[in-house]
């Protein structure tokens, strides 16, 4: 995971050098990222099906292979079109990385799903902390080309040997689910996780949390700018940096912090409280930081507050999905909820919006703020009870029991067939099963197309604007 966080966080640190030799402009560049968050997120839950069918090690080993390739690409890029395709690249690869490293995580401690979930997530929030000065002084005595090519080989290898060594949990080797969260006995196969309420519901509640934290998060550089205190020395703990400098840094620490230590909390006093108190925590950080957050130390205290309430987000939901449809498909499931963080990124630009309009970051701050309220407020009120009702229909035995499957003449069951039952379409036999199937996936297919083709032009034109736009931290 440490590995791969790199084509995210680092990214940042090559685009004024690219910009500056081929003068594309910050806005084409910055294209190829958003490209890149769409793919390492939205295609998790198919990376997710493979590791669930074939296991984790060639999972990863490809998705190695492919975020060496990508950087590698990057380091001879000399048009936008195969800037664009070494950022397609390396999302398939992180998000194989990403989904698997956290799906395998959530399989084999059942009884410590929160706390296990974070510890993988924090590999990719911190990850590159150790890493972003030595790419830093690279770039600035080598060239930003041979930082791309060097690190991206070396990273790509890493992960590769790393992935020979990752196995499945045999049946048995896994301890047994916890008792003080509520879990399933019954492992839900994707095509019936998303045709159940409460998984929208953590949809939803994820898209609120992940765009409302990164409204603030993702634009730390412009709103201290416009605070006037990006240059302003802070003096905190023996340190003296740039208040922007100083938030920055302790933002990465506290953003791989929180993940373990909420899911741990989560373990102990179950995931709806967590998100309660994390969520609304959230929210007060946002807020006070519109209020207060014009005070250098103030900034630095809160931004770091906001982050450290906000990461956990990766390590919640994970660890719920699989309390609520099980561990057999645990990676698929969670890579669907995933999707979520993608989603949230999408409407990010969105913030620059609002600060052309108002002229000001005021607006910005309170709509953050209430969406963070509204998924703390629903984390209590509407997923707990609506869970704990799912889970006592299903665990009482009144859910309809998955179908075996059933086996060909030659007494094999062909590939397809195994695929289609893999994804919960044996569920769907019935007509009005398959109408609804079909009907549910025109509407999710066309809007899928159209919030791409939308906001990848929403992104285009708002990073033309005075306030530039980082979209899809996490």
């Amino acid at each position: 995971m440490a590995m791969i966080a790199n084509l995210q966080y680092g990214w940042t640190l090559f685009v004024n050098h690219i910009d500056a030799k081929y003068h594309w402009g910050r806005a084409a560049i910055q294209v190829a990222f958003t490209i890149f968050v769409l793919l390492e997120t939205w295609l998790v839950p198919v990376e997710g099906y493979l590791v669930d069918r074939f296991g984790p090690r060639l999972v990863v080993l490809g998705g190695g292979i492919l975020c060496g390739i990508a950087w590698s690409m990057n380091a001879f890029a000399d048009s936008l079109t195969f800037l664009y395709a070494a950022a397609a690249i390396g999302g398939l690869g992180a998000g194989a990385v990403y989904g698997t490293c956290v799906g395998n995580a959530l399989k084999w401690f059942p009884d410590r799903r929160g706390l296990a979930a974070g510890l993988t997530a924090a590999g990719f929030g911190a990850g590159s902390a150790l890493t972003i000065i030595p790419i830093s002084s690279m770039i600035k005595a080598r060239g930003y080309e041979d930082t791309f090519l060097y690190f991206g080989i070396g990273q790509g290898v890493i992960v590769v040997l790393l992935a020979l060594i990752l196995a499945d949990p045999r049946k048995g080797a896994a301890p047994e689910s916890s008792s003080r969260v509520l879990q399933t006995r019954r492992q839900f196969r994707p095509m019936e996780v998303v045709r159940q309420p409460v998984f929208w519901v953590m949809y939803l509640m994820f898209v609120l949390v992940g765009a409302g934290g990164l409204m603030a998060t993702a634009q730390l550089a412009p709103i201290a700018k416009d605070f006037k205190i990006a240059d302003v020395p802070v003096s905190l703990a023996g340190l003296t940096l740039p208040a922007l400098t100083f938030a920055l840094a302790i933002d990465r620490v506290l953003n791989g912090i929180t993940r373990p230590f909420f899911g741990w909390v989560s373990d102990h006093i179950g995931r709806e409280k967590t998100m309660l108190i994390a969520f609304g925590l959230e929210a007060v950080g946002i807020l006070s930081l519109s209020i207060y957050g014009r005070d250098p130390v103030v900034f630095v205290i809160l931004t770091g507050l906001v982050f450290f309430a906000w990461g956990e987000i990766y390590s919640l939901f994970p660890s719920t999905s699989a309390d609520t449809f099980g561990t057999e498909y645990a990676a698929a499931n969670a890579g669907l909820l995933y999707t979520a963080k993608g989603t949230a990124s999408l409407l990010v630009p969105l913030s620059s919006v609002l600060v052309s309009v108002t002229g000001g970051w005021h607006a910005v701050f309170v709509v953050g703020a209430v969406m963070n309220a509204i998924a703390a407020a629903m984390a209590w009120t509407v997923l707990k009870p609506m869970r704990q009702r799912f889970l006592d229909r299903v665990n009482l035995g009144q859910e309809t029991e998955m179908r075996p499957r059933q086996a060909s003449p030659v007494g094999e069951t062909r590939w397809i067939d195994r695929t289609r039952s893999a994804f919960g379409f044996s569920a769907m036999a019935t007509p009005s099963g398959a109408i609804l199937a079909r009907q549910w996936g025109m509407i999710v297919g066309l809007v899928a197309a159209y919030l791409q083709y939308y906001f990848l032009d929403v992104h285009l034109q708002i990073a033309r604007l005075p306030h530039t736009v980082l979209i899809g931290a996490g």
